[in-house]
């Protein structure tokens, strides 16, 4: 009998036959992974059984690579080490299991890397140190495009610190299956409990009084005959899968007496909410002594469109709550039943409103609707949070004061979201901007209007005040019966309030704390929410730098009030008074690397300022910069989407570059940078300058 606690992960027990391609245990090679020649390369021990990426020590020197020299230049190569896998073409899905340890300061990060693509697909990331090896998860989806795994470590700059890869394995199947024939037990473990555990039995674990697996086999059991006290728990938990898991959850079980004990399977998230999916009692099986070493199949759907653990848990109530067995665990992305209806995809009420209204509808029966307008960028007034220059709803008064004796200044729009399945957890995001004169309480407020009761519930009103820019807020709700939205906006009098903007709805399954928490940024793209995402400063010929700010800039009537992603997060831009007219300042992204399909670019850009200057973007490669887009001039007042399509077959750069003015009113902002695989799938629209205050 072992505690899963304390098994030692043991290689040679793992059956080879059942390991895929690009498995290695690096015991005396390297398996056929080797290293991009972009970056600093991966050293395997001279004894063997793991490879390694170091911090470089002082006055050490790499040689920069012939191709592709920028990561030389910015220091990137002496940094990073990338190893790559041999080139992987597996139809099902599989999972890889990492042994690997970070020592000191660093991280590491395993990307999935298409040939032909120039972006790699992040599936996980750690910068968690730790004083021997871990083992991680992660799932590799089914395609029919070939692939490389791509291990990514930076050991940091902290002396000493390294980042080091013992074993890959890859087998077939999702990671949450196992049959707990491998000692590693598929990074299943106990979530510890000093009187009663999951523990390994059958096979030469046995004991004595413990009934042998009749597949002769090993499973995983816990036994009351250790517990202390009333109601111990004991939890089996699964490694936290790196894809949404929703489909057939499948195991075996065995109680083998009368139980005086509690069996339940849970899905727990990020974090670390629980769902519980099945228990035993729905099994409605009351003679249990007919055959105790019976094992007993459960299939169970599971709809968990983000990533999850999965937990079994027993708790006993006394030393005679018997005892469980678990084996045989399988995961299938289609659901047990064929009646069970699909996953609800909650992008069915999601709207920008630059086609119209999506699938939302007006209720007009007790006040106005709500309008769709654009405005053209202008200096004046600021336009949508899409693009800066499409269309959003705006709620007004629908009888203006002097329209007729006795009129009133007031409204009420209602918009209705489509119909949202009940007993589910939803993360929605919107965008709004308040316009016009003070505004009251009830200038935006959602409300869920339940389907059967028709009863409203208040789930979320504005707070905040500031004016003139896009505030993005996340709301969670739940809702146990099936339940549209309503978006309502009421102003009573001319006095109280002007009018209120809508743009940019999302709405997503799981809490909206989960969402932020499961962001793996691509390189280059970029929010600046919590940092520059490894977007550098070029010194060289720089007459200041880009600026890390939230808010407005110092200088009046020029630059943003508030950032794009959020109206009060963070943004880049250039502060133009301590600078020269036509001194400019660079900021260079992350090597990209390249490939044969074009790439799509999109940023946000801010270039208000009666002596605003030049924004230009450019491929840099080999110390050579190409111009790919540059815009000049006052702009808009407004936020404008930028999109680039480039080509570049070699490892690159972008840089963005901005330019001063004619004066200190030349502040040039950016945010919101994304790259992604082209060709890019919406265009820019451009605009002309000018003072145009038009609503269309």
């Amino acid at each position: 009998m072992f505690s899963l606690l304390l098994f030692t992960f043991v290689a040679s027990v793992c059956s080879q036959s059942k390991l895929l391609p690009g498995s290695c245990d690096f015991e005396s090679s390297t398996c056929g992974y080797t290293p991009d020649t972009h970056f600093r390369s991966w050293t395997l021990n001279k004894d063997g059984r793991f490879v390694t990426v170091d911090t470089v020590s002082e006055g050490e020197h790499q040689e920069a690579p012939e191709e592709g020299g920028v990561a030389a230049q910015r220091g990137e190569a002496s940094a990073r080490g990338v190893l790559l896998s041999p080139v992987l073409d597996q139809e099902d899905w599989s999972c890889l299991r990492l042994v690997y340890q970070i020592t000191g300061a660093g991280g590491l990060e395993v990307l999935l890397r298409s040939e032909g693509k120039g972006f790699d697909r992040p599936l996980w990331s750690s910068q968690a140190p730790s004083d021997s090896w871990v083992i991680s998860s992660m799932d590799l989806p089914n395609t029919t495009e070939p692939y490389r795994v791509a291990i990514d470590g930076s050991p940091g700059e902290l002396q000493g610190s390294s980042v080091a890869i013992f074993e890959i394995h890859i087998s077939p199947g999702y990671c949450l299956e196992c049959n707990f024939e491998e000692t590693h037990l598929c990074g299943y473990r106990n979530q510890w409990n000093t009187n009663v555990n999951w523990y390994i039995g059958g096979g030469l674990a046995v004991q004595s009084d413990l009934p042998n697996d009749d597949k002769i086999g090993h499973f995983m059991y816990v036994d009351s005959i250790y517990a202390k006290t009333f109601k111990e728990v004991a939890k089996l938990v699964s490694p936290m899968t790196t894809v949404p898991m929703s489909g057939c959850l499948g195991f075996q079980y065995q109680r083998g007496e009368k139980p005086g004990n509690r069996f339940s399977v849970y899905t727990r998230d990020q974090l670390g909410q629980y769902q519980e999916v099945w228990n035993a009692a729905s099994e409605n099986q009351t003679d249990w002594t007919a055959d105790p070493s019976e094992w007993i199949p459960v299939q169970v759907d599971v709809k968990a469109p983000y990533p999850v653990q999965v937990v079994f848990e027993v708790a006993f109530n006394s030393q005679r709550g018997g005892r469980v067995k678990v084996d045989d665990i399988t995961f299938s992305s289609e659901f047990c039943s064929a009646d069970t209806e699909p996953t609800f995809d909650p992008s069915i009420a999601n709207c920008d409103f630059e086609s119209g209204l999506c699938h939302y509808t007006q209720d007009t029966n007790l006040g106005s609707a709500w309008k769709r307008v654009a405005v053209k960028p202008n200096l004046f007034r600021n336009g949508d949070h899409t693009t800066g220059a499409g269309s959003f709803l705006l709620s007004q008064s629908s009888v203006t004061p002097g329209s007729r004796p006795g009129a009133r200044f007031s409204y009420v729009s209602r918009l209705v979201s489509p119909l949202l399945p009940g007993n589910m957890k939803y993360c929605l995001r919107v965008h709004y901007s308040l316009r016009g004169f003070s505004q009251t309480e009830q200038a935006l407020v959602v409300y869920l209007q339940h389907q059967s009761s028709k009863k409203q519930e208040k789930v979320w009103t504005q707070g905040e005040r500031s004016k003139g820019i896009w505030i993005a807020n996340d709301i969670t709700f739940q809702t146990t019966q099936p339940s549209k939205l309503l978006f309502v906006s009421i102003c009573r009098s001319f006095w109280d309030c002007g009018s209120v903007a809508l743009d940019d709805i999302s709405l997503s399954l799981g809490d909206c704390e989960l969402k932020a928490g499961l962001s793996l940024s691509v390189p280059g793209h970029c929010d600046f929410e919590a940092g520059l995402c490894g977007y550098t400063q070029d010194k060289r010929g720089d007459a200041g730098d880009w600026m890390w700010r939230r808010g407005s800039t110092p200088t009046s009537y020029t630059g943003p009030r508030g950032d794009h992603t959020t109206g009060l997060g963070y943004y880049m831009y250039m502060e133009a008074s301590p600078m020269m007219p036509g001194q400019g300042v660079r900021l260079r992204s992350r090597a990209l690397r390249g490939s044969h399909l074009p790439k799509c670019l999109r940023f946000f850009y801010h270039m208000y300022g009666s002596g605003v200057g030049e924004l230009r973007v450019h491929l840099a490669r080999d110390g050579e910069d190409t111009l790919v887009w540059k815009r000049a001039g006052e702009q808009s007042v407004a936020w404008l989407r930028a999109v680039v399509e480039y080509h570049s077959d070699y490892q690159h750069q972008i840089v963005f570059e901005a330019t001063r003015g004619s004066s200190v009113r030349s502040d040039i902002a950016i945010d919101d940078i994304v790259f992604e695989n082209g060709p890019c799938k919406e265009i820019e629209i451009h605009v002309a300058n000018g003072s145009s205050n038009e609503i269309e």
